[in-house]
Parts: C-alpha cells; structure tokens; sequence
C-alpha cells in the first residue's frame, strides 16, 4: 500500500512539474484591429483615421458662452444631457438637458447650445 501510495504521488509530481522549454516564445499576439470585434472595432478605427474622441466623452473647455456666442455643445441626437462646473473649485456639476436650436444658460450665467455631429457609424448586426 505504501509502495503504491509513493508511486502515485512520483507520477503526480513528475507529470505537473515540466523541464521543457516554451516553443512558441518567438510568437506574438496579433495586431489589436484583427483581435477586435463591434464598437470596440468601430473605435479603434476612427482613431487611426484621427478622431481621438468618437463616442464625444471627453470633457470640452468652457469658452466665453454669452448668449451671441455660446458653448457649442457636440450631438449626434435632437438632445443631450450635460454638466457644467460652473467654478474652478467647485465640488458638484450642475446637470441640465440641451435641445436643438435652443441655446440654455447655466445658473453660473454660461450660455450653451448643441452642434449636430455624425454619429459613428455602428453595423445593423449591434443595433439589436
């Protein structure tokens, strides 16, 4: 029983160690735009065509935005949500809906008004 035991545990312990070297080290992953699938694709592929920000999540700088010149404010729909921090300092976002063709004042007195933009174009195939 002993033996027995002994030789199960050797066999064990040699089948789950292993000496040999690695064979595909010389491999690597492929490029990233062919392991991509979906909106993933979508995005890398309009940043190598230079749109650094396709989905517009980035946050934008204020400008002047009076009432005459207003922050312009990128969509693709008739309406979107938006923050403003109305002070450099200030710990909470003032959170307002923009629509199309109607210019909005923040309670910090900053007008803005939304600049339709293409959407990035998304194959019928995730529209589901």
């Amino acid at each position: 029983m002993a033996s027995l035991c002994g030789r199960t545990i050797f066999q064990l312990t040699r089948r789950t160690f292993s000496t040999a070297t690695v064979l595909s080290a010389k491999k690597s992953l492929p490029d990233p735009i062919d392991l991509s699938t979906g909106l993933e694709k979508q995005e890398i592929l309009s940043r190598q065509a230079g749109n650094d920000d396709p989905f517009m999540m980035k946050a934008l700088k204020r400008a002047a935005g009076t009432k005459d010149a207003p922050n312009l404010v990128p969509s693709a729909f008739e309406s979107r949500m938006i923050g403003c921090v109305c002070e450099e300092d200030s710990t909470h976002i003032v959170w307002m809906w923009l629509h199309e063709g109607q210019p909005r004042r923040c309670e910090c007195g900053h007008w803005f008004k939304i600049q339709r933009k293409q959407p990035v174009p998304v194959p019928e195939k995730f529209m589901d």
